[in-house]
């Protein structure tokens, strides 16, 4: 964050103001000062009020009246919690020390809180890089990092938050394909299976778009994934014929290993002597036992091989 007192110019040949610190002095001891000119004057008022002196009755008065006042530049800040100064529309600086602290009376005090916040954000339905809806929702976690930038360049930081938050998860769906397809590279990064990347991704987009207000951003997640309602069974059933292929293919080429092996232990023990025929039909028997999903009903050959 930068302290200095130097404007910054940013692209669009705005100046933005930065925060800058500001001590104060400790609130305690300008409550003793106020409250002692307070019951000093009364009582310096109340003693000489039989001389009927109307200037110096005046004089005592204005002393409690000015403890009074000194008072009313009192205020407290909570731990994560910082005051903005100005004067008459010019910026002084922001305090962060936490207790009860003392400022001229003329400054306008605004006190902002630097505590994390969390931004649940809505269900979204956007359309993802191969134009297929999908529903994606995000849990960001923020913060106000330059109390001035936050409310002097920015009329309201919580919506323009959510604003962008909002902007920024739809912008990012639409950079990357749900789940891996025909039409997507093998390593080309997903939402579903690259989460990690992902949520880098968003919180890059994040910064890049919370700096110009003074925001920080601790953390992002994504808390919600899936294919929009219209599609979603269409998608179900596509997700299901692809496993039932991957799987098939698994079978047949485990099948495949064994009926070879079977093959080449008959030969090499010289169990039996097979020719091409009866292999291919032997292979063919095997292949279904191997490959079918449902039990096989075995058929026992009582004649010869060959009958």
């Amino acid at each position: 964050m930068d302290k200095s007192n130097k404007p910054v110019v940013a692209a669009g040949k705005k100046v933005l103001m930065h925060e800058r610190i500001h001590s104060s002095p400790d609130g305690y001891l300008m409550v003793a000062i106020g409250l002692l000119l307070i019951v000093g004057g009364a009582y310096w008022a109340w003693s000489g009020a039989a001389n009927l002196d109307l200037p110096g009755l005046l004089v005592k008065l204005l002393t409690s009246v000015l403890g009074a006042f000194l008072l009313s530049g009192l205020y407290m800040l909570q731990p994560n919690e910082a005051a903005l100064l100005s004067l008459f529309g010019q910026y002084i600086g922001t305090d962060r020390n936490p207790g009860l602290r003392w400022a001229n009376p003329f400054y306008a005090v605004r006190k902002v809180s630097l505590r994390a916040r969390t931004l649940n954000s809505p269900t979204l339905k956007v359309n993802d890089k191969r134009g297929n809806p999908v529903e994606i929702g995000a849990a960001i976690v923020w913060r106000v990092q330059d109390t001035a930038l936050a409310l002097f360049n920015i009329d309201d930081f919580e919506r323009f938050v959510n604003v962008q938050a909002e902007t920024a998860i739809r912008h990012l769906a639409s950079q990357y394909a749900y789940d891996e397809g025909d039409d997507v590279p093998t390593h080309e990064t997903t939402l579903r299976a690259g989460l990690d990347e992902v949520t880098k991704a968003l919180s890059v987009e994040l910064h890049k778009r919370f700096e110009f207000a003074g925001i920080d951003v601790e953390d992002a997640k994504l808390t919600h994934l899936a294919y929009a309602p219209e599609i979603a069974q269409v998608m179900l059933r596509r997700q299901q014929a692809e496993a039932i292929i991957s799987a098939r293919k698994k079978i047949v080429h485990g099948a495949v290993s064994m009926v070879e092996e079977a093959l080449k232990g008959l030969s090499e023990r010289q169990i039996v002597n097979l020719d091409d025929e009866r292999k291919a039909a032997m292979v063919s028997n095997l292949l279904v036992v191997l490959c079918s999903d449902k039990e096989t009903q075995p058929i026992i050959n009582t004649g010869t091989l060959y009958n």
